[in-house]
């Protein structure tokens, strides 16, 4: 079966995040595929890679990139989400006249286009939070 993924709220404030990344793992672990992984509302924020939790707490951020980078995910972040939250790559930071982006490794951005195709293009879309 093929997934499409939509994770709706942040790694630190909500299960979901979480929820949606073991969902994502086993998933793949059964042989099934994943079109998309796309982050939205507060779900972008899973994607900055200046999250510094403490040593003895799980790193949702890194979990996502490990992920994305093991088996080739694509993790689309909504630009418009992103950028009400500071959450930019180094495109956008420049078109937007900011000095930093703060991206993390694996994810990119992209607008709701991307979220309307994975559900076209997959069995099922499984959202994760409100």
């Amino acid at each position: 079966m093929k997934f499409a993924i939509v994770v709706n709220e942040g790694p630190y404030t909500h299960q979901a995040s979480d929820t949606a990344y073991q969902f994502t793992k086993a998933a793949l672990e059964a042989g099934h595929e994943i079109e998309r992984v796309f982050f939205y509302h507060d779900g972008v924020n899973n994607a900055t890679r200046l999250t510094v939790p403490p040593q003895d707490e799980r790193n949702v951020q890194r979990n996502w990139s490990e992920l994305g980078k093991a088996h080739g995910l694509d993790m689309v972040v909504c630009i418009a989400a992103a950028q009400r939250r500071g959450i930019l790559d180094e495109n956008e930071a420049k078109r937007q006249g900011k000095d930093a982006d703060n991206i993390a490794e694996g994810f990119r951005i992209s607008g709701l286009g991307q979220l309307i195709d994975a559900g076209i293009q997959a069995d099922r879309l499984v959202t994760f939070g409100d």
